[in-house]
């Protein structure tokens, strides 16, 4: 097949919202279009139908494949356009253009788009989901909640929506309300370990911890290579005081995940309470080199280098510390901890 016929036949199955067709014409294309130079189109293609799954480590695969340079994202808009322009008004067409407007820096563009899918898909979820995307990114909680509730109404088996939902409640303190999302997520999905693993955060969040111990080391059983489960596990054990446990789930996620900078932060930290400063500078080096933009790597090392009276360095990582972090609680507590330890500057 010609690159101009696996065009022609992902055109009919975006039209005909035919996902499988377009994931096998779009693999087909990669492999065998034959053509010398690379075409974004196919990836592209492929992004959407992971989007639309809630597959989203793939799509971001495929975006980067298809959407990260300006003349990808220009061949991709002109052939969308193209496709509109003979097609004329269709819902799923509206729904890839708002995809692709929202991926490609155009967020606010995109809103006209998702909301033309939902007039013509009137029965399905996915245009109220990626919509309350779109407000959720924009600080507009109150809309994404109102987009991802009609999204969970059509679709009570769209986990994505339920799971988008449930965090966003819980972020809000909303636990009463988020944790039935989170439950129904999980007995949809039983062997899913981030789904478990939301679920065990909520409800450690309402002081129901050994539900959440539970659940937490059923998402590590499910899926022991994850490094952020273990940390998520170990973090819990530490905020109820078991360090030992806590310590060896920490290890597990970077014996995992070598470049894992938050597990070895938190490796870090447990060294520093304990007065082990040697160990702990070396574990927060191996985090600033895995990512040097962990802030709390800058504020322990900060920290020993006080210990040792050294107190010019010490404030130079206080201050790289708190230019790294953007929560501003976060950063009010790291000043208000300083404070209480003498130290003061002009940030």
């Amino acid at each position: 097949m010609t690159t101009q016929d696996f065009a022609a036949e992902i055109e009919e199955a975006f039209v005909a919202d035919d996902w499988t067709t377009v994931e096998r014409a779009a693999s087909a294309w990669q492999q065998g279009s034959g053509e010398s130079v690379r075409d974004p189109r196919p990836a592209f293609a492929l992004n959407i139908v992971h989007l639309l799954r809630g597959e989203i480590a793939q799509a971001w695969t495929f975006h980067a494949a298809s959407l990260a340079e300006p003349e990808d994202i220009e061949r991709v808009r002109a052939w969308l356009n193209e496709i509109r322009a003979r097609r004329g008004d269709n819902g799923s067409l509206h729904l890839v253009m708002g995809l692709f407007l929202s991926q490609s820096g155009q967020s606010e563009e995109s809103i006209a788009s998702f909301k033309q899918a939902m007039t013509l898909l009137p029965a399905s979820p996915l245009p109220h989901f990626f919509y309350g995307q779109i407000m959720e990114r924009a600080g507009r909680s109150d809309m994404a909640i109102k987009a991802y509730r009609e999204a969970v109404r059509l679709g009570p088996e769209f986990t994505a929506a339920r799971t988008s939902l449930g965090a966003l409640y819980q972020l809000q303190g909303q636990l009463e309300q988020a944790l039935p999302h989170f439950r129904e997520v999980v007995k949809q999905r039983p062997k899913d370990a981030v789904a478990r693993a939301a679920l065990a955060c909520a409800l450690a969040a309402q002081g129901k911890f050994e539900p959440a111990l539970t659940e937490y080391k059923e998402a590590v059983r499910l899926d022991p290579t994850n490094a952020e489960l273990h940390c998520g596990l170990g973090k819990f054990y530490e905020d109820r005081g078991r360090t030992e446990l806590a310590m060896q789930e920490y290890r597990a996620a970077v014996q995992q995940d070598p470049d894992f900078a938050p597990g070895h932060v938190a490796i870090g930290w447990l060294l520093l309470n304990k007065r082990k400063l040697n160990d702990a500078m070396e574990a927060f080096n191996r985090a600033l080199r895995a990512d040097p933009n962990q802030g709390r790597a800058y504020l322990g090392i900060g920290k020993i280098y006080a210990a040792h009276g050294k107190t010019e360095v010490a404030v130079e990582n206080y201050t790289k510390a708190l230019r790294l972090e953007k929560d501003p609680d976060a950063k009010n507590r790291i000043m208000n901890e300083l404070y209480m330890e003498g130290t003061t500057w002009d940030t």
